[in-house]
């Protein structure tokens, strides 16, 4: 046992095939990774799991970890978060990831609880579909990736979005979760090199 995260055993991880902790949250996130598989129309090539970020906000460093990004035609076109409990407090760090995680703007980011979800745009924060079932199909996404221009974020924004980024992951972060690093910069100047 972890905390209050209760291990409750072991299982294969649908994407990848390897053996990961049987959680409660991971069971959520194996329902989510075979409905793109199963229903959604994806390949298990189209989809990185538990992809790692390093964000910046001050002096800290750390380094975070998304649950699924696909990949079409060689672009990042949907990021999707999973996180227990309310969906509204999930938005916002998920769209910041948005930002932080490639030099574009990923069109589609959808924040989930495993029983419910929120497919947004990344570009404007507006709800594009409600619920499990909305989730865009690789058909769909395509067809919104071909409207989309994949602008790129600036240096600015990303340094924002990852302040966001950090305040929601990292500084609110469960005294019990053990999969994010986190580091203190000694000189500003010199920051640590990216993991």
């Amino acid at each position: 046992m972890n905390g209050h995260h209760l291990i409750l055993g072991e299982l294969v991880d649908y994407i990848t095939g390897k053996t990961l902790k049987d959680t409660h949250d991971e069971r959520y996130r194996q329902k989510i990774a075979r409905l793109l598989v199963d229903t959604k129309g994806y390949s298990k090539k189209d989809i990185v799991t538990n992809h790692p970020v390093t964000i910046a906000a001050g002096h800290q460093k750390a380094v975070i970890r998304l649950d699924f990004l696909v990949i079409i035609f060689e672009k990042y076109a949907m990021l999707i978060r999973y996180a227990p409990g309310s969906i509204v407090t999930r938005r916002r760090p998920a769209i910041a990831a948005s930002r932080v995680t490639m030099p574009y703007q990923i069109p589609v980011v959808v924040a989930t609880n495993g029983e419910d979800a929120e497919s947004l745009s990344g570009s404007t924060g507006q709800i594009l579909f409600k619920g499990l079932d909305a989730i865009p199909s690789r058909t769909e996404l395509e067809t919104i990736m071909a409207n989309d221009t994949f602008d790129l974020v600036s240096p600015e924004k990303v340094d924002m979005e990852a302040r966001i980024l950090y305040a929601f992951d990292v500084d609110d972060k469960c005294p019990c979760d053990d999969t994010t690093c986190v580091e203190t910069f000694t000189d500003e100047k010199t920051p640590p090199n990216e993991s």
